[in-house]
């Protein structure tokens, strides 16, 4: 039986929580698909060439980390995007959705929370995600977005605010604000050391799956963390 709801909201990073996989492998993807033989190399290795600053700068900024990794997108039509979005979701990330990930969320949903997750992807590959984890555990999906030219085109600049970065804890007393929550009695899960602030603006934080950072952040704070690796 589902628990009264909650005063409060369950915010959880899908990247760490439910996927091992990152935004850097989706960039790879819409890479690789890419159409024509030379739009795809040019791509890859674009992508190639930015992926060392991609993983320096996620450990220090990652929202800029986040802008250098959707310049992979720049010059695709948002009709390909959306294509390559959901067919990235069904063939690479359906199976790669962890179990215990998908647990937190359908157990604090149980418990009465509201629940929001956070991802660094953007709407139109984590559409899908929602209905794989059902429908009713699930009160709100927030993305990145990235900016389109009249004539379709992809610029590859993301919108303000970027998920994943320093805005997190921000969000979430905006979110709390707007829907009468108590942003004490929430719960946050996250896994790098971008989600500190996202973490460090609730009362109940939980470190899943910790990169270095977060996890030493994490012991110092007396945060709860959760280790899980295995793949659904």
């Amino acid at each position: 039986m589902t628990a009264p709801e909650r005063n409060a909201a369950a915010f959880i990073r899908v990247e760490g929580v439910l996927f091992k996989r990152g935004l850097l492998s989706a960039a790879a993807y819409v890479a690789r698909n890419a159409q024509g033989m030379k739009e795809r190399a040019l791509r890859t290795v674009g992508l190639a060439l930015g992926a060392p600053a991609y993983g320096l700068l996620r450990q220090n900024d990652r929202t800029l980390a986040n802008r250098v990794a959707y310049l992979a997108f720049r010059g695709m039509s948002q009709d390909r995007i959306e294509v390559l979005g959901e067919e990235y979701f069904h063939d690479v990330l359906a199976s790669k959705l962890l179990d215990r990930g998908v647990e937190i969320v359908q157990r604090m949903k149980d418990e009465g929370y509201r629940t929001v997750l956070l991802s660094e992807s953007l709407p139109q590959l984590m559409a899908p995600l929602v209905d794989k984890i059902g429908a009713r555990h699930v009160d709100r999906l927030v993305t990145n977005h990235i900016e389109f030219k009249a004539d379709g085109d992809c610029t590859g600049r993301l919108l303000d605010p970027v998920v994943g970065g320093h805005d997190a804890g921000r969000f979430v007393h905006r979110y709390c604000e707007e829907h009468g929550l108590d942003a004490r009695g929430s719960a946050a899960f996250g896994s790098h050391a971008g989600d500190l602030l996202l973490l460090a603006s609730v009362g109940k934080p939980c470190a899943v799956n910790p990169d270095f950072t977060l996890r030493r952040a994490a012991h110092e704070a007396d945060w709860p963390i959760v280790d899980y690796t295995e793949d659904a």
